[in-house]
């Protein structure tokens, strides 16, 4: 695998057709993470189903699904949070508790990432966990109904029930966060955008990382980025998600590809992180500035040499220094909720 390459040597040196530039300025744990996971015959091998087949979608979520799983149970076994079903008005979700939570009535609502067709509360419970530890909070991780069986309309309206149904037993609204990865990232603005435009009022605060917010591939970093993105290729693998979730005639609607949202109608405070390395940090701009210009209090938190949801990284500084500073956001904002 590639080297990382030193200030000298940089602007001459090529790297082998298999890898990826790996930066001297980013941790030698990052470095490390980089060098041995991606390659890029790894992610162009990689292609997902036509978006009209159920029975070759539901094969790649349960190979993603026992893939996950020996990082559920490793970070089980290293954070021992507790972790119960429970089910929010008919959604069933996942309820982690750290070992440092004290009871109190702020909640962190999860929406998993997976390009909407793949994960699921429980393959995504190390990320919950690690969040939760890092946060001290409680968490709340939706088991929303992936595509092609669940759409974004089935899918939103999964989400806006279970927010209001923790409402109900007790939870104010502005102590509730939600925070999402990925497409969960997306997912969890375009909630908070539909519990806002039903009437029901916003959460306390949003945390992002790497949202999905534009569906579709029109960013500037799409194309920059395009051939040292690790993770995933858009034509073959996103293009068919997307198509599993949405039709393209809706890709533009802000409850699909909320950076069309307006938001100067009220919103929540919302903290973007993204990575110097991934096609989605144009989604993160895009974002940012849409809400910055509405008047939303919005922190962008770009990460040098990060990859997409680097955060979900046990043993990289860069993921643990991201999780407490998304953790600190949280507190800041639910805490200064809870004021009179």
């Amino acid at each position: 695998m590639a080297q990382p390459l030193d200030d000298a040597s940089r602007l001459d040196a090529t790297t082998a057709d298999d890898d990826f530039f790996i930066p001297t300025t980013i941790s030698p744990e990052a470095q490390a993470f980089l060098q041995s996971t991606f390659a890029r015959s790894t992610r162009d091998a990689r292609a997902w189903p036509d978006s009209t087949d159920p029975a070759a979608w539901r094969a790649v979520w349960e190979e993603r699904e026992a893939d996950r799983r020996p990082l559920c149970e490793q970070a089980i076994a290293r954070l021992k949070p507790t972790i119960a079903a429970m089910s929010l008005d008919g959604v069933p979700a996942l309820e982690i508790r750290p070992r440092t939570w004290r009871n109190d009535d702020a909640v962190l609502v999860y929406l998993h990432g997976g390009a909407y067709v793949v994960c699921s509360a429980r393959s995504t419970v190390n990320v919950a966990a690690a969040m939760a530890d890092a946060a001290g909070m409680r968490v709340v991780s939706i088991d929303y109904t992936v595509a092609p069986g669940g759409r974004w309309r089935q899918v939103s309206d999964e989400v806006c029930r279970a927010v209001m149904a923790l409402v109900a037993a007790g939870t104010p609204l502005e102590r509730i966060a939600l925070w999402g990865d990925s497409a969960g990232g997306a997912l969890a603005v375009a909630g908070a955008l539909r519990l806002r435009d039903e009437g029901r009022g916003v959460p306390g605060a949003l945390l992002l990382w790497s949202p999905w917010s534009d569906i579709a591939p029109v960013g500037d970093s799409y194309a920059t980025l395009a051939a040292d993105e690790p993770v995933y290729v858009f034509d073959q693998v996103l293009a068919r998600a997307a198509a599993a979730y949405a039709d393209p005639a809706d890709w533009t609607h802000p409850y699909v590809s909320p950076v069309y949202g307006d938001f100067s109608l009220g919103f929540a405070p919302t903290l973007i992180q993204a990575g110097t390395k991934e096609t989605f940090l144009s989604n993160a701009v895009r974002l940012y500035r849409a809400l910055d210009l509405a008047g939303v209090p919005a922190t962008l938190d770009v990460w040098e040499g990060m990859w997409h949801v680097f955060q979900a990284e046990p043993d990289v500084p860069e993921a643990a220094q991201a999780r407490r500073k998304s953790a600190a956001f949280l507190r800041h904002w639910l805490d200064r909720s809870g004021e009179s």
